[in-house]
């Protein structure tokens, strides 16, 4: 089961590369139907893991509940955005930007690029998940410079330069950790070395997980590792958009989790680990709050918006208690309501031809669907009750109050300030004239149903908790409190 979840994607990869490029309906299925048997492996293996058994492939392929968890993440979204990849790139077919070609290319890299996610979280080696989170660099890079505008290649290029030069520090913190713990053979696995952790030097340790938190932290893209993120989000096609901020992020962030664990039993009760990522993550949300007020791209928007929820749940896991579950299910509806955020703002690429927010009006009355989906979005993504957000966002608070009543009162203001700046842009965008000679209604049926299907989830998921999943969550909790 774990086998198969891990190599559709890089068996749908190799067939759409077999296939010629003006088979295009084939390779669309062949996407979808991949997609849809990741998800379905994806939940089965969720479900064996809550009933309290393991899933092994390989020797070095075996998953935890934390692992189950972003490979459900991965699947969820790599469902939706493969669905609506399909409608998007029709139209830019249908306007004469793309040909059969560059649709072929787009979902080789896709898959490539789902497959990389999913061997990073799936396998028990630290090594092999270096490889992999290196491996979505490469892949996700064609992606972002996928029009080869010279804009969009700059963007590339800084994507891969400070992405490889922080994974090479990663690489470095890495192999110090596994130096430290003895093992030379190249094998060691997270479970090992979280139990031969506690008779180490905590000094080395501690060493060791700064170049781990500077390394995997620019994949975070926490500050003042972010350089990369805006630019990256805000010039990618907007289907590798939401796979970028609501997935990738999160898999460098488990790598992180993987050696926080592993560097908390080393240390014992030192808050060494919860204090860097506490830093950093207050770091990211107060420069986030405040540079949004400047932007003028609507997709650098919620690329600012990104690195603010990375640094509220890496905020959360430092709190630990509390905080780590509130960290999880923040993880968890974050990727959701910006997946679908990215997707709504394709669409309003599709209709305006434009990212700028100058550009940008009337967008309710042009767009029918996806403008009331992107303001509500918007609204759910600001933490505003109903939404589960709200929910996340309060307990996060609430784990500060014990560590620090100021801090927590500082960033209660700074959350105010993002609130506004995100409310300033969107009523900007959604309401006002329709600029002259913008047609009135969606581009295509593949690119409603995603975001209709994202948006229905996020509100059941906002009131109900699938048991499976409740259950994994509390078990992850666990993990990070012995």
């Amino acid at each position: 089961m774990l086998l198969t979840l891990v190599f559709v994607p890089f068996l749908t990869a190799l067939l759409a590369f077999l296939l010629p490029a003006k088979k295009t309906r084939f390779i669309e299925a062949g996407v979808i139907m991949a997609a849809g048997i990741e998800l379905a492996l994806a939940v089965r293996c969720i479900s064996v893991i809550a009933a309290g058994n393991l899933v092994r492939g390989t020797a070095s392929l075996a998953i935890d509940s934390l692992s189950s968890f972003l490979i459900l993440l991965i699947a969820l979204v790599g469902f939706f955005v493969s669905l609506y990849s399909v409608g998007y790139l029709r139209t830019e077919v249908g306007k004469g930007i793309i040909g059969p070609r560059r649709v072929r290319q787009f979902f080789i890299l896709l898959e490539l690029f789902l497959f990389a996610m999913y061997l990073a979280v799936a396998t028990v080696n630290p090594i092999i998940t270096w490889i992999a989170i290196e491996a979505t660099t490469l892949a996700t890079a064609f992606l972002i410079s996928f029009y080869n505008k010279p804009t969009a290649t700059e963007a590339a290029w800084k994507y891969l330069i400070l992405n490889s030069l922080g994974l090479l520090i990663g690489l470095l913190g890495t192999l110090v950790f596994i130096a430290i713990l003895g093992d030379r053979s190249g094998a060691a696995i997270w479970s090992e070395m979280v139990a031969s952790a506690g008779t180490v030097s905590p000094a080395a340790i501690k060493i060791a997980f700064v170049f781990i938190l500077i390394g995997y932290g620019t994949k975070v893209g926490l500050v003042p590792l972010h350089a990369w993120l805006p630019d990256a989000h805000s010039k990618a096609p907007s289907p590798i958009s939401a796979l970028l901020s609501g997935v990738l992020l999160n898999v460098a962030l488990f790598a992180v989790l993987r050696w926080k664990e592993a560097a908390d039993v080393a240390l014992g009760s030192d808050q060494f680990t919860g204090g860097l990522l506490i830093f950093f993550g207050l770091l990211s949300v107060f420069l986030a709050a405040f540079i949004i007020f400047v932007q003028q791209n609507y997709k650098r928007l919620l690329a600012y918006s990104s690195i603010e929820h990375m640094g509220l749940i890496v905020i959360g896991f430092g709190l630990g208690g509390v905080g780590t579950i509130a960290g999880l299910l923040h993880m968890l509806y974050h990727a959701l309501a910006k997946s679908m955020l990215f997707l709504l703002a394709g669409n309003i690429f599709l209709r305006y031809s434009s990212t700028k927010l100058k550009n940008v009006s009337g967008l309710i009355e042009a767009l029918p669907l996806s403008g009331p989906l992107f303001f509500a979005g918007i609204l759910m993504l600001s933490g505003l009750p109903p939404f589960a957000i709200f929910m996340t966002k309060s307990l996060i608070l609430s784990a500060g109050i014990a560590f620090s009543p100021w801090l927590v009162g500082a960033l209660l203001i700074v959350l105010s300030v993002m609130f506004f700046g995100l409310f300033r842009f969107v009523t900007k965008l959604a309401y006002g004239p329709v600029p002259e000679g913008i047609e009135q209604g969606e581009a295509h049926f593949l690119t409603q149903l995603p975001v209709i299907l994202l948006f229905a989830l996020l509100l059941v998921l906002s009131w109900y908790m699938p048991e499976t999943l409740d259950t994994v969550l509390a078990s992850i909790r666990e993990t990070f409190l012995r």
